[in-house]
């Protein structure tokens, strides 16, 4: 018995899809309407009063909601629109030091993230150093903590990267960072609500991630950890919201609001965070624990299909090492994603690792059998042939 599967008719489209694709964006609880029409009806009746009577605190009293679920402390997260921009308000809140502007991460982040630390780079101020992957699948840890040194300001890594899956060791990295007096800026896109963990217990610095994915929160909703010892940073990349007093209208220079309110922005996007709060409650009360018994379970089921067809594997073995996709390398992996798209399995592709595929809680064992089977007929039929031949023609 799988006590989980009750919660599937609380998302509508797993009435008519095989929906494997939660590691990019995750089924819309049904409520999650409810949610919004409120929004409009708030707006509606209530116009510009609704920013006193509850807008404006949203930012923080939402990220206090997805605090429960990455075990940050009530007061140290707040929502902004992005991870980008989260990671560029927390690159802006420091300046390298003498020889101390080094910024250490994999080759495998991201390339967003990426983008917002290459850029800063180009004007000469910071160094970046890409660590090495030797597989394309997982970072070496003792590569990533040989990387990291006294010249070390920033390490902004993922918990879990996103074409292989890999759970690298947030732990032991941000050991070694605060070693030798470097920052870690951890990015539990990936992670959070599928692997259980506590961005207080890891001691990390810092903390980013979205909703889109297994939070079934929607886009536009990203979160941001600060842990306390750094609330009285003062970000460059701010707005009228983390001011001391922001209906004052005061002209510079910049008065910071006290606590995670200084690293706020401008208006934050209020449809999103109505439409993600769904999302976490479901998350919360389920459990990230029990989400991640289930994980497991069916990632190994579904890592056995795969080699029982034969197919190529972009993913650790071992569940300690893995997170809750699961990538599968085949030839012509673009036109075979087309081509299961059409038949209603919702998976993604990436370039340069495979097909992904990742069960949630509201996944049936059948529905991975499903999965491997369908990719094993396309494959066998060249029913990709004419999704070729389409992408071809553009």
């Amino acid at each position: 018995m799988d006590d989980l599967l009750h919660w599937r008719s609380e998302f509508p489209i797993l009435e008519r899809t095989v929906y494997l694709v939660s590691h990019s964006l995750g089924a819309m609880p049904r409520a999650t309407r409810d949610r919004l029409q409120e929004y409009a009806e708030i707006w509606a009746t209530r116009g510009v009063r609704a920013w006193a009577e509850g807008w404006w605190e949203m930012a923080r009293t939402v990220g206090d909601e997805v605090g429960r679920i990455i075990g940050a402390p009530p007061g140290t997260v707040v929502m902004h629109q992005n991870v980008s921009v989260c990671q560029s308000i927390i690159l802006s809140c420091f300046e390298p030091q003498g020889r101390r502007n080094k910024i250490v991460y994999s080759e495998l982040e991201f390339p967003s993230v990426m983008y917002v630390y290459e850029a800063h780079a180009r004007t000469g101020r910071f160094r970046v150093v890409r660590v090495p992957s030797t597989d394309g699948i997982t970072v070496p840890l003792e590569r990533m903590l040989a990387a990291i040194d006294e010249e070390t300001l920033l390490v902004p890594i993922s918990h879990v990267l996103f074409k292989s899956s890999f759970l690298q060791d947030a732990r032991a990295i941000t050991r070694r960072a605060h070693e030798v007096g470097a920052i870690v800026v951890l990015d539990t896109y990936q992670s959070a609500g599928s692997v259980p963990f506590s961005v207080e217990e890891l001691d990390v610095d810092f903390a980013t991630g979205g909703s889109v994915k297994w939070l079934c929160g929607g886009p536009g909703a990203a979160y941001l950890y600060v842990h306390p010892r750094w609330h009285g940073l003062e970000p460059k990349v701010t707005g009228w919201m983390a001011h001391a007093e922001p209906f004052a209208f005061e002209p510079p220079p910049m008065r910071y609001a006290r606590g995670i309110e200084r690293f706020l922005h401008g208006s934050p996007s209020i449809p999103a965070l109505y439409a993600a709060r769904t999302g976490y409650e479901i998350i919360n009360q389920i459990g990230v624990a029990a989400i991640r018994k289930k994980s497991e379970r069916q990632t190994e089921l579904l890592i056995r299909l795969a080699e029982e067809a034969g197919f190529r594997l972009n993913t650790p073995r071992r569940r300690e090492e893995r997170g809750g996709t699961v990538t599968i390398d085949v030839e012509h992996g673009a036109a075979v994603t087309r081509e299961l798209i059409r038949r209603e399995i919702l998976v993604d592709y990436r370039p340069g690792a495979g097909i992904r595929l990742s069960p949630h809680f509201y996944t049936k064992d059948e529905e991975l059998e499903i999965a491997v089977r369908e990719i094993r007929r396309i494959l066998e039929t060249r029913a990709y042939a004419q999704e070729d031949a389409t992408s071809a023609a553009f």
